[in-house]
């Protein structure tokens, strides 16, 4: 029981990638917030949210989207969503999403922990 060494921010994975398939909304709450739970658990530096295959993200799914990045910026990470259809975008940006997380095009991106872009 000794050699037991608890875990910390340290030992965080780097990044966890969550593909987000049809509709981000209340229907599909649930399942995704299952998913962005298992992630958090992990506590990594970065989740990236991929949206390329999510036509559309009502209030529900942006609540989440919210929640999620809230918890992740408490312990030292932070959530992205890449490849949001134009839709899902627009959405995105009415909300105000964009001003707090970073909507990252392409589908080979993710960011480093201080926030810059890697290819």
């Amino acid at each position: 029981m000794e050699d037991m060494v608890p875990a910390t921010a340290a030992q965080a994975v780097p990044l966890v990638e969550v593909q987000v398939k049809g509709d981000l909304d209340a229907q599909a709450a649930p399942e995704v917030n299952r998913l962005l739970e298992e992630a958090l658990a992990l506590r990594p530096q970065q989740i990236v949210v991929d949206l390329a295959d999510c036509d559309t993200i009502d209030a529900a799914g942006i609540l989440l989207l919210m929640d999620a990045h809230r918890r992740a910026v408490r312990d030292g990470g932070a959530v992205a969503l890449r490849s949001p259809s134009e839709r899902a975008r627009r959405a995105l940006r009415l909300a105000k999403v964009d001003r707090i997380m970073q909507l990252l095009p392409y589908p080979n991106v993710a960011l480093t922990p201080a926030g810059q872009v890697v290819l």
